[in-house]
């Protein structure tokens, strides 16, 4: 299998994503082409020692940064790292892309370059979070800001596919995230996607609150992409209160650093259960092949992640399933 990487994509790039992809070459079994200026690639991973084994470089003369504008994949910078990435993907020289780059230019790009499954009104960033009885997904994060209901009945569909094929989990709950739990809850929007999502072949479980998502919402909560992201920023900031909270009282004083001691074990399985990094990041679902957005700060652990839960992505041919259960049952609206 090979994963192409934009190498330019994200913050810490491009050391953490060669450290992330010579990790994931040798331990997942994967080749990897790697897009983006090549000097500077081959630079970095000789000056940090890094084996370029198992990896191919793709020369590119630019690169997206968080500031171009989301169609500048497709227009004055169709030569960067992410847009050759993603026109390798298309024409098969690939099995799957992966980028920390601009969001809005990934979106784009896997939209115009890749294209949608056919029927597909949108693709979606659906992250994998945790919660108090394991993990869910949260779908779309971001990708759409303004949505129809037809769409959140196939990010519905999309989802519980993803969650089954990839994740394991066995017929998926998939709920929709609604200001309180009443079948009328809502508005215009929520109404009929409410009723969408009822008639569909999912589990639908019906309406969720927001206070219930950390606890136990389901295995797929579906929102807009605007709610979605409000909740996803609201999700981490909480996450990263609490744990600066428990440090500073398992620091305070000799007591507390001893009764830190007596449970450090716990204390790093929360700490690791709510770090991002061992998330990787989201699919981009709905593309006719596999595209990964990773967390832009992405470290090499995350870029490694990113990747393994990529090629689960494509063993599980997340692609076909979509495809063959939205057809089965008649669910693609065009």
């Amino acid at each position: 299998m090979k994963i192409i990487v934009d190498a330019f994509g994200g913050d810490n790039a491009p050391l953490e994503i060669i450290k992330g992809c010579a990790a994931a070459a040798q331990g997942l079994d994967v080749d990897v082409m790697l897009t983006g200026p090549e000097n500077k690639i081959r630079r970095a991973a000789s000056e940090n020692n890094i084996s370029l084994e198992r990896m191919e470089i793709v020369d590119t003369p630019s690169v997206i940064t968080m500031e171009d504008s989301p169609g500048s994949v497709v227009k004055e910078k169709n030569d960067s790292s992410m847009a050759e990435g993603l026109r390798r993907l298309s024409a098969g020289e690939g099995d799957a892309f992966v980028s920390g780059g601009n969001s809005g230019a990934l979106v784009v790009g896997a939209s115009l370059i890749v294209k949608r499954i056919k029927g597909i009104k949108r693709v979606v960033f659906a992250p994998v979070l945790p919660n108090d009885k394991g993990s869910f997904m949260l779908i779309d994060c971001g990708a759409n800001v303004n949505c129809t209901a037809e769409m959140l009945q196939q990010f519905g569909i999309m989802g519980s596919v993803y969650m089954e094929k990839v994740m394991g989990v066995n017929n998926p709950r998939v709920s929709l995230a609604n200001i309180g739990t009443e079948d009328q809850k809502g508005g215009l929007l929520q109404h009929k996607a409410f009723r969408l999502l009822k008639q569909s072949s999912i589990n639908f479980i019906g309406n969720i609150e927001a206070r219930s998502i950390p606890l136990d919402a389901g295995d797929v909560v579906v929102t807009d992409g605007f709610t979605g992201n409000v909740i996803l920023k609201m999700y981490e900031g909480v996450a990263i209160m609490l744990l600066g909270k428990m440090k500073s009282i398992f620091t305070k004083n000799a007591k507390n650093k001893f009764a830190a001691a007596l449970v450090l074990n716990d204390i790093k399985k929360l700490k690791h259960n709510f770090d991002y990094n061992e998330y990787g990041g989201a699919p981009l679902i709905g593309c006719l092949k596999p595209v990964f957005k990773m967390h832009g700060s992405a470290k090499a652990k995350t870029v490694c992640n990113a990747i393994r839960l990529t090629k689960a992505y494509v063993e599980g041919n997340v692609t076909e399933e979509i495809v063959s259960s939205l057809a089965k049952y008649g669910e693609i609206n065009e």
